[in-house]
């Protein structure tokens, strides 16, 4: 059974590395550079699952108060990331991360508990009905670039 506790500067290492697992396309440096800050922030908790002298498995969760998809209060506990290494599946880990992230939100007085996955990420969604979280809705964000920069290397006024 994997032991959880709140991750510390010396879980960092194997902490970014689980990071890195989960966003992959992530910035591994930039990863590396804002962990400690996560760690110090009030409103954030970072958990490990650590099954002997080895991170299982880490979530990351936030209070959010810009409003949540979904959720009809506001401030909500938000699972920013949770993962865990596939050959610790099925273990309950993931369980025993999210029960930890509901007793902290319960401490602040949040009344719920919000997620989200990738629509193509099927097993997240897996994973979030197994832990009782309950689709609310689906959405697909746009953007449309209203500025472009110029690139003055063939940029017609230069000589």
């Amino acid at each position: 059974m994997a032991h959880i506790e709140k991750c510390s500067a010396k879980d960092l290492p194997q902490w970014v590395a689980l990071r890195f697992a989960l966003w992959p396309d992530e910035d591994r440096v930039v990863m590396a550079a804002e962990a400690p800050a996560i760690l110090a922030h009030p409103d954030r908790l970072v958990l490990v699952a650590r099954e002997g002298e080895t991170v299982a498995g880490f979530a990351e969760a936030s209070v959010r108060r810009d409003g949540v998809n979904g959720c009809e209060t506001s401030p909500v506990g938000f699972v920013e990331g949770i993962y865990v290494m596939p050959e610790h599946r099925n273990r309950g880990i993931a369980r025993s991360l999210i029960e930890t992230i509901e007793q902290w939100a319960r401490e602040r007085s949040l009344t719920e508990l919000a997620s989200d996955a990738l629509i193509e990420n099927v097993d997240s969604h897996a994973m979030h009905e197994a832990l009782d979280f309950s689709e609310t809705e689906r959405v697909v964000y746009f953007r449309k670039i209203l500025v472009r920069t110029i690139d003055i290397r063939n940029h017609p006024g230069r000589a």
